[in-house]
């Protein structure tokens, strides 16, 4: 749009045209953009999922002699796929932001079943 000479949008033409990897705009949309917004969105909703998630297994596991709520992978993509078809990814996420516990990197449906899911 910055070549395009019947471009209205005067915020184009005030915005560098490259950035590069030092710079702490590199990779993220223009502030105030609704690209930026749609983001924001996106993580709200993500983390609404892993919130769910966590709930999820806090009712449907056992508790353990450490504490901890565990629910094996099968048990809980029975009881989660009713609700998303997402679960193996809001599953990563929720590793990923310190609050379950599983071993292996890819959980498979049938393959996975018996791997202990554990609410940290």
């Amino acid at each position: 749009q910055r070549k395009n000479p019947f471009s209205s949008d005067d915020r184009l033409s005030s915005k560098p045209v490259h950035t590069h990897r030092g710079d702490p705009t590199y990779g993220r949309p223009p502030e105030g953009s609704r690209t930026e917004q749609r983001g924001k969105d996106a993580h709200s909703h993500v983390g609404k999922e892993v919130e769910e998630l966590c709930l999820i297994i806090r009712n449907t596991g056992q508790v353990g002699e450490d504490g901890h709520v565990s629910v094996t992978f099968g048990q809980l993509f029975e009881t989660y796929v009713t609700i998303s078809n997402k679960v193996v990814g809001i599953l990563l996420r929720a590793r990923k932001h310190g609050l379950v516990h599983f071993e292996g990197e890819m959980l498979w449906q049938g393959k996975d079943d018996d791997v202990v899911i554990t609410l940290l």
